[in-house]
């Protein structure tokens, strides 16, 4: 009996410092991730000459300068890039996702001839870098007209088989043809179906994606800087490029932190939004048993 209680002990210490060792691993990488932002917020705070001493844990008292600085630069509109970044950002992550998993239904759902060949050269597409296609995707547009347009930019994210890809998988482990039927039986079109139906039961996945493809597109810098010369066009990478690129006189390090710092806010506020659908059970109350 003492032995048994014994090796009882012993498991509970074991588990104890299992424990102990996997929230020390978590507690760690989670400051090793805040502490980059942290030291982006002080930096902000720094003047030019402060950012030339050296590194520095220390917040300054030129946050809100360095923000005044940054909103009025005459060579740049700060408002008017995040403003042309979120439209863009926006429209590609919700073209992006809904076709996405529109084609996913389709590939799931439904069984065609070819569905083995569809699915494989989806998938061949995948492994294509966009900039192998960029130089004839440019001329193209130049073709159409289209530089300096919204539409090249946010189109041609509607075909992404990285989401396809995804959402098939999810479709797989939590979409029940059988209640695919049912909705057929009941009189459902397969657009009805796939809005009020198959939608919710995926909305962990369309979260997830939707977050990935907003923050692709907000930070896509190769693309937009081929295609947008105009000023009032240009996205917020393509102005914070153009704020470290600026000649020796005019350069100030301390105004480029504060972009940074506004770029990424909208970011962070696109997943606070979107995690909570995350976490959410993924067919709570749509198939009982």
């Amino acid at each position: 009996m003492k032995k048994g209680m014994s090796d009882n002990t012993r498991g509970l210490i074991k588990l104890t410092i299992m424990r102990v060792i996997v929230y020390a691993i978590l507690i760690f990488l989670c400051i090793l991730c805040l502490f980059f932002f942290y030291l982006m917020v002080v930096n902000a705070s720094r003047s030019n000459a402060q950012l030339a001493t050296g590194f520095s844990l220390v917040p300054q008292e030129n946050f809100f300068k360095n923000l005044v600085n940054a909103w009025n630069d005459s060579s740049i509109n700060i408002p008017r890039g995040m403003l042309n970044s979120l439209i863009i950002a926006l429209s590609t992550a919700v073209l992006t996702t809904y076709f996405s998993a529109l084609t996913a239904y389709g590939v799931h759902a439904y069984d065609f001839k070819g569905k083995k060949f569809v699915f494989t050269f989806i998938i061949a597409v995948m492994m294509i870098p966009s900039q192998v296609s960029a130089l004839g995707f440019i001329q193209m547009m130049n073709k159409f007209r289209l530089t300096n347009s919204y539409i090249p930019l946010i189109v041609p994210g509607i075909a992404a088989p990285v989401v396809f890809f995804y959402m098939k998988q999810y479709m797989e482990s939590v979409l029940p043809l059988d209640v695919i039927d049912a909705a057929r039986v009941d009189g459902s079109g397969e657009f009805r179906t796939f809005n009020t139906i198959v939608l919710p039961m995926c909305k962990p996945a369309i979260a997830v994606q939707m977050i990935f493809s907003f923050v692709s597109s907000w930070n896509n810098y190769f693309i937009p800087a081929l295609l947008l010369d105009k000023a009032e066009m240009k996205t917020v990478p393509i102005m914070i490029a153009q704020l470290r690129s600026a000649d020796y006189s005019k350069f100030d390090m301390g105004k480029v932190y504060m972009f940074i710092l506004l770029a990424i806010l909208p970011v962070l506020i696109t997943y606070i939004f979107l995690s909570k659908s995350i976490i959410k059970g993924v067919t709570a109350g749509s198939v009982k048993g």
